[in-house]
C-alpha cells in the first residue's frame, strides 16, 4: 500500500511499531519526498503527528487485530474524522462496526463509529489471503464522513455516555443512566420527552436517537 500511495504523488505517514519493518521501509522509500516514516505505537505518536502535520484527508492500514478497535476510536474521537478512512480488521470488529440496532453485533463501538461515519464492510477475505495465515477472518471496511455529522458524535463526552448504556446490555438504559449517576426522575423526564419507552434497551436506540436521548438529559 505504501509504494502505490507514493506513486501516486501523495504524502504518506507511514506509522510502524516493529523496528525491522521501519528499517526496510526506510531503506525502500526514505529517500521519496513526501514520505514521513512514524516508529512506535500508534496510539502513543499519532497526536503528535496530527499537530505537527495536520489532519489527514485519508487514512488507511491493515490494522493489529488486538489494537484496531482502540486504533479506530481514537482517530473517530480524536480526528476531527477524515473525508474516507479504509482498515482491515477482524471479521467480528468490521461487524460490530457496521451493526445497526437490535442486532447480537451492536455496540458502543458500533455508535461511535456510525454516528461520525458511514460504515460499509466492502468484503471479506480468508485466513489464507495472507502469510503468515492468521486464525480469523478478516474483512476490508470503508469510512466516509458523515455531512450531517451532529457536533456531540465522536466526542469523548458523548462516548462515556453510550458506553454506560450499554454497560449492561440485561438493564433498561434507565438503570444503566441511574448508574452513571442520573437522578431517577431526570431519567423518566428525558427519556418522556424523546418519545421513548420507560423501559427501553440502549441496544434498541438508533445512533441519532442516542444523540437525542444524550442532548435531553444532560449532564448527571
Amino acid at each position: 500500500m505504501t509504494h502505490p500511495a507514493l506513486e501516486s504523488g501523495a504524502r504518506l505517514s507511514a506509522f510502524e511499531i516493529d523496528k525491522g519493518f521501519a528499517t526496510l521501509l526506510r531503506g525502500a522509500y526514505g529517500a521519496l519526498p513526501g514520505f514521513n516514516l512514524v516508529e512506535g505505537d500508534f496510539l502513543k505518536t499519532w497526536r503528535g503527528e496530527l499537530e505537527a502535520r495536520g489532519r489527514p484527508e485519508r487514512v488507511f492500514g491493515n490494522l493489529p487485530y488486538n489494537a484496531a478497535a482502540a486504533m479506530v476510536a481514537a482517530l473517530v474521537e480524536g480526528l476531527g474524522v477524515p473525508e474516507r478512512m479504509v482498515f482491515m480488521v477482524q471479521k467480528e470488529a468490521a461487524r460490530r462496526m457496521a451493526a445497526g440496532p437490535g442486532t447480537k453485533d451492536y455496540a458502543s463501538f458500533s455508535v461511535l463509529c456510525s454516528s461520525s461515519c458511514r460504515v460499509r464492510v466492502a468484503f471479506d477475505l480468508g485466513a489464507g489471503a495472507f502469510w503468515p495465515q492468521p486464525r480469523v477472518a478478516s474483512s476490508l471496511v470503508t469510512m466516509e464522513a458523515r455531512p450531517d455529522r451532529a457536533p456531540e458524535a465522536g466526542t469523548r463526552e458523548f462516548g462515556s455516555f453510550v458506553r454506560a448504556l450499554f454497560a449492561s446490555r440485561r438493564k433498561t438504559a434507565r438503570n444503566n443512566l441511574k448508574a452513571l449517576g442520573y437522578s431517577d426522575e431526570a431519567v423518566t423526564e428525558a427519556l418522556g420527552s424523546c418519545g421513548f419507552r420507560q423501559d427501553v434497551r440502549g441496544e434498541a436506540l438508533d445512533p441519532a436517537e442516542l444523540l437525542a436521548l444524550y442532548r435531553a438529559i444532560g449532564r448527571p
